[in-house]
Order: C-alpha cells, then structure tokens, then sequence
C-alpha cells in the first residue's frame, strides 16, 4: 500500500511537471505568433499603405509593398483613401499642374516603370483623365471590396491602375468599374453588389475616415507609407522612400523587384 501511495504521489507530480511545461510551451507559442504584441522573435512589424489609384507613383509603392511583404518581416496593410480630399486639406497641388514638374513627370514615369517593372503609360489627356474626371467613384468601390471582400482589394487595385495608367481608359463609369471587376476575379452578383454600395452613406463615411486618417499621419500626397515601430508611427511619402523605410526597420533594400518575387504585371 506505502509503494502504491508513493507511485500515485510520484506519479502526482510528473503529471503536475508536465502540466507546467505543456502550459509555458503554449503561452511561449501564442507570444512568438502573435503579429501585433510587439514581443517575441517574430515579431511582425505593421505597414500601412495609403494610396489613391490616380497617382502612378502609388502604384510603384503599392507594387513594391506587395513584393516586400513576404521578404521583409512585416505586415502590409492596404488603406485605400482619396487623393482630392488630402491634397485640399494640405494645400498641395498635383506635379502636373506646375509647367516644368509636368514636363519632367512625363520622362520621369517612362524612367520609373522600367526600373519598378510597371507597365506605367501617362494618359494622352492628361487633365481630363486624372485632373477632371478623377478617382471618386473607383476609390469608393475599392472601399466597398475593402469592406465586403477584402481578398479582392490588391487585384481590383491593380486592375484599376492598369486601365487609368496603362491603357489609357476610364475608370469613372458603372461599366468600366465592372469589367475591372470581371478581370480582378470577382463574380458578377458581388461585383453588381458592391458597386451599388458605393453610393451609401457607409462607404462614403469609410472612405473619407481612412483619408482623415491619412491626414493625421501628415500625408500630402500618396503614397503615404505609415511604419509602426515601437508603438510610434513613422511617415513615408512617395515611392522612393524605400532605403530610409528598410533602414528603420532593420532590413534590407533589395531593389524594387526583389529576388525571388515575381512582377505580377
């Protein structure tokens, strides 16, 4: 009886030990895959990225975070804003509205897409496309993916920059927002559905919050890169920024086309 009593009491304390150890390993693991915490050694380091489909050289940030999000140890996070609304806030004007920038913007962006491999092509009316009809409508349903099906964000984006600044078409109308649509994947009842949504009081209020939100960071433009690092946010304006962002994260800059990532143009 005295050997069976020390068994269970030896017994007892292995399960305890046990117990303990399976208990430490588990709230060890939830600290190393936690994103957000700010501990552990995988720690991931959230990006966000403000950006407005009108501008081409939010297209080269945004392409670049899209590739960098699985070589750097970060999380992206895609903010679809409006670019009217922070540039009437801020005070800016758009490059082309200034003779000489305008003129130098057109050999800078034949430049740019052949270093950030983006099919960039400027519109052949320039102030029609981008100054007069503008982004609203496309940005207010890139807000309504990003609300319902937020999966489809990065294709619908894409597509919608490939049409304004590749193709030279609009990107205003009902229709063309649909063919977008058709071609970012999304089926049409869902396409249908959030196009409809675009005209609520909920998509406008999200769409003008997250460009407020922007303009709390001090964006002047887009693309706005916020990098939060040790609880403190760090502001990024432009494409060419890169460097400096890697630096502060502690990684490195492997040009705009990293190895190993594939241009999804």
């Amino acid at each position: 009886a005295r050997g069976r009593t020390a068994r269970h009491r030896c017994t007892g304390l292995h399960l305890n030990h046990l117990d303990l150890q399976i208990t430490c390993c588990l709230k060890h693991r939830q600290v190393k895959t936690d994103p957000m915490t700010g501990t552990g050694g995988s720690r991931r380091i959230l990006l966000e990225i403000f950006y407005d489909v009108v501008s081409p050289y939010a297209w080269l940030g945004f392409e670049v975070m899209c590739r960098y999000r699985n070589v750097w140890n970060v999380e992206v996070r895609l903010r679809p804003g409006f670019l009217g609304g922070i540039m009437k806030e801020s005070g800016n004007q758009p490059p082309a509205m200034v003779p000489k920038k305008g003129a130098y913007m057109v050999k800078d962006l034949q430049r740019l897409a052949k270093y950030f491999q983006v099919p960039l092509r400027q519109p052949k009316d320039f102030f029609e496309v981008v100054i007069k009809k503008g982004s609203l409508p496309a940005m207010r349903f890139v807000t309504a993916v990003d609300m319902e099906h937020p999966e489809f964000v990065e294709p619908v984006s894409r597509e919608l920059w490939k049409r304004i600044w590749s193709t030279d078409e609009d990107i205003t109308m009902p229709d063309s927002i649909l063919s977008v649509a058709q071609k970012a994947g999304l089926p049409g009842t869902q396409a249908q559905h959030l196009l409809e949504m675009t005209g609520t009081a909920l998509v406008k209020d999200r769409l003008k919050q997250t460009t407020e939100e922007a303009i709390k960071y001090g964006a002047f433009g887009m693309p706005t890169i916020v990098a939060h690092v040790d609880g403190q946010p760090h502001m990024f304006f432009g494409s060419d920024r890169f460097e400096l962002l890697a630096d502060l994260l502690g990684e490195k800059w492997l040009g705009p086309v990293p190895s190993g990532e594939k241009s999804r143009l």
